[in-house]
């Protein structure tokens, strides 16, 4: 891989992560905070309200949104290859 196609997935991948934030990490009370979706592990009891309060389902969305900005920087890089 070259550093074009690096960048782009980089790009498209941060542009993903943000547009996932976007729609998916609102809650009743506003956004969520960054640092609250991305922390992992915790006791018992965090794992529980962060599962009862659905950041659990938001982080994974937005991830998702990331794997699929990815797959758009990869399949951009080759077009512009050609």
């Amino acid at each position: 891989m070259n550093s074009k196609t690096i960048l782009s997935i980089t790009v498209f991948a941060v542009v993903g992560l943000v547009v996932g934030y976007w729609f998916f990490g609102k809650n009743a009370g506003g956004h969520v905070s960054v640092s609250t979706l991305f922390t992992f592990g915790g006791n018992a009891i965090e794992r529980t309200f962060r599962s009862i309060s659905g950041i659990e389902e938001m982080r994974n969305k937005i991830l998702l949104c990331g794997a699929a900005g990815v797959m758009a920087g990869l399949l951009v890089s080759f077009k512009l290859k050609k």
